[in-house]
């Protein structure tokens, strides 16, 4: 599965941390994903593009699915959805353009997802807040910084000196070249493709049936 954030040395460090013995579980997380999306090809029309149309599976949900992916890599399974969602830009797009979504985790934590179509510059960046450490990545420089009441100072574990985005993908062919010829395991599986699909539909699902309770203003 091509899940390329799987294969970032940040968020990688990110999940060694969590399974250290040290640190306790975590309680909650936030992550949050904005960027514009006429910015992502400028030298062609943005609503043409397939994270723009229905037919190609666009929208932020779909199109902005690796968070669900990273969450489930990190925290177990998911239990429960909840999800807001609309087009709310100016980007005069079909699909959704911007999307709150809620997870709860058979393991106690309670994450936030945001997703946008619209936020410039863009922003990308975890949080994650354990009963003894907060963690943070942010993929602007690709660090993680920690914070934990052992240490009560924030730890830094810098990006590797040569990284760069398309590291990611050279380091995913590698490792599909490696599974092809029976030297590795599959780091991302079908089924964790499936998983993090089922997630995003339900989202989608929960946020088309309008569940939610009105809170009557006065006057």
């Amino acid at each position: 599965m091509g899940f390329k954030f799987r294969f970032h040395p940040g968020l990688q460090a990110a999940k060694r941390l969590l399974e250290e013995k040290s640190i306790r579980h975590p309680i909650s997380v936030h992550a949050h994903w904005g960027e514009c999306l006429p910015d992502w090809h400028a030298w062609e029309d943005y609503r043409c593009g397939y994270g723009a149309r229905t037919d190609l599976g666009g929208g932020v949900i779909l199109t902005l699915s690796h968070p669900f992916d990273c969450r489930r890599w990190r925290l177990g399974e998911v239990v429960t959805v909840a999800a807001e969602i609309g087009s709310l830009g100016d980007l005069d797009l079909e699909v959704e353009d911007t999307a709150e979504v809620t997870l709860t985790f058979e393991k106690d934590p309670l994450a936030s997802i945001h997703l946008d179509y619209n936020q410039r510059p863009a922003s990308h960046w975890l949080e994650i807040i354990g009963v003894k450490v907060t963690i943070r990545w942010d993929n602007t420089d690709g660090a993680v910084c920690w914070w934990s009441t052992e240490k009560t100072d924030w730890q830094t574990i810098p990006a590797p000196e040569d990284f760069e985005r398309n590291t990611r993908f050279l380091n995913e062919m590698r490792h599909f070249l490696a599974v092809i010829a029976g030297k590795e395991e599959p780091i991302c599986s079908l089924e964790d493709g499936i998983r993090a699909l089922e997630i995003a539909l339900a989202a989608k699902q929960v946020a088309a049936e309008n569940g939610r309770s009105w809170i009557r203003s006065e006057g």
